[in-house]
Order: C-alpha cells, then structure tokens, then sequence
C-alpha cells in the first residue's frame, strides 16, 4: 500500500495496479503547509484533502484521522466525516495531542481508558451508520514498552476495531509478537530510514501482516527528483528524466475530457 498526499499520487497508486492506498498525514502537512506533522494540519484540511483524494479514484483510500481531533466525542465526528468524504478507513490513534511522525522523538501518549475511549466512540459511529472501517493505532511501544503496546492492540481488537497497527517496532521479534496478538489484519509500516526493519512484502507475509504501508516512499521520490530538476536548472541544464508531456496530459485526463466535451459539440 503506497501512501498518497493528493489527488495526482493516488491516481499514480491506482495506476500501478495498487489495490489500496492511504492518506498519510505525514505527506498532507508536508505538501499541502509545507509544516512538519506535528499537529499543525487542522481536521477540516484533511478531510478537503481527503475527499479530493477519493474522488479521483476507484480504489479503497484508508485515511490518517490523528487523534480524532478532540476527544472521544471528536472522534466520533472526525469517522462521521471522513465515511462521508469517501473514506473506506480511518486510523486513530492513541497520542497526546499535538501528536507526532510516529518514528520521531517525543511522542506522548494517552492512558489506556482514554485510548479505549477513542476506539469506543469511533466504533459506535460505524454502528450509527458511519460506512467505514477503523483501524486503530498505538503508539505506546516508546513510550510504555512492547506489553503496554500489545495489551492496546488485545483492547482495540475486544473494542471492535477492523485493523491494528503497531508503530515503529524494533526488531523483527517484536513485529512477530506484534502479529501474533493480533487477531485480525495487521499492518505493518514500511518507513524507509524509520526505527522498523525493512522488510519485503514476502517476509512480511510470513510473520503475519496483512497490509505493508509504505507512507513517505512517493513523497520522498517526488522531493528527490524536484530537487535534481531545480539543481539542474540552476545550472544551465535541461533535466532529462521528465514524464514526455503527452503521458502527463493523459495522466491528468485531458483525453477523457476532450471525448467528454464532443458529446455536447
């Protein structure tokens, strides 16, 4: 599951045969304030985000809800909302708000009853009517140690969450203990340079994990490759490894709306 951050890099995802994607905070706050994820993208940016996201695609968008955006009564607003934008899924999770990138230093996260609070407010909008999956995030492995982490995974799974995910485990034991408590989908999070270990989709398979989110590997390739553009214009030089503009205009849907607009000539 390649993370998007708008509408052109999902429909990229989708492109490529991707079967799913996933809104990553991270990328949103970085491309849409040019800001750190650090709690400073508001609920109603990403859920403008989100729901441009999901229009330009067919296939399922998890998306990062943060927190919820409040408390459990937030969060069960914040899954209301982002059911309604065209989220297949939503991630809480149980930081402190400001919250953090996951692999980061100085994550905080909440006591257990009120990180069980959040899972129960956003479960009991599915069960109002919110038609959305919710997978539930902690990130107490840095903060409480693996078993304070596993005993959150147990209690969201109990609570009624879809998905499980443990943030940034350490070894690959750890992400074998991880899978081993869960008992539905869990996810794994493929953060190139992060605190997990890298692994291929093969190997993660065979510890256990349903879905392997790679969160910053568009973005991280995008920055890379506007960055040789810009040091090549700067100079002198024409950058080589450009998309040919007829492959763009299509990406984009120029050829859809032109067969579109002869309907009505």
């Amino acid at each position: 599951m390649p993370c998007c951050f708008d509408a052109l890099s999902a429909r990229l995802v989708e492109a490529a045969g991707f079967p799913l994607t996933f809104m990553s905070g991270f990328a949103v706050s970085a491309t849409r304030l040019g800001m750190p994820d650090t709690g400073l993208i508001s609920y109603a940016e990403m859920l403008e985000q989100g729901r441009d996201i999901c229009a330009a695609v067919q296939i399922p968008v998890i998306g990062d809800a943060d927190t919820g955006y409040g408390n459990a009564v937030n969060v069960k607003r914040t899954l209301q909302g982002y059911a309604r934008a065209g989220f297949a899924c939503a991630m809480i999770e149980d930081q402190v708000w400001p919250k953090r990138c996951g692999h980061t230093e100085g994550k905080q996260v909440v006591s257990r009853d009120e990180a069980f609070a959040r899972v129960r407010a956003a479960v009991d909008a599915k069960r109002e009517g919110a038609d959305i999956l919710l997978l539930a995030r902690t990130d107490a492995r840095q903060t409480h140690g693996l078993d304070e982490a596993l005993a959150r995974i147990h209690g969201f799974e109990e609570l009624g969450a879809d998905i499980v995910f443990l943030e940034a485990p350490e070894s690959v034991e750890e992400m074998r203990a991880f899978c081993q408590t869960a008992r539905g989908p869990a996810l794994a999070n493929m953060l190139e340079h992060g605190k997990t270990p890298l692994l291929g989709p093969a190997a993660l398979e065979e510890l256990g994990f349903k879905i392997a989110a790679y969160p910053l590997t568009l973005l991280s390739s995008a920055v890379a490759a506007m960055q040789t553009a810009l040091r090549d214009l700067s100079r002198g030089i024409h950058p080589q490894q450009l998309l040919p503009f007829s492959e763009l205009q299509e990406l984009v849907g120029f050829a859809k709306y032109d067969r579109e607009r002869a309907r009505y000539e």
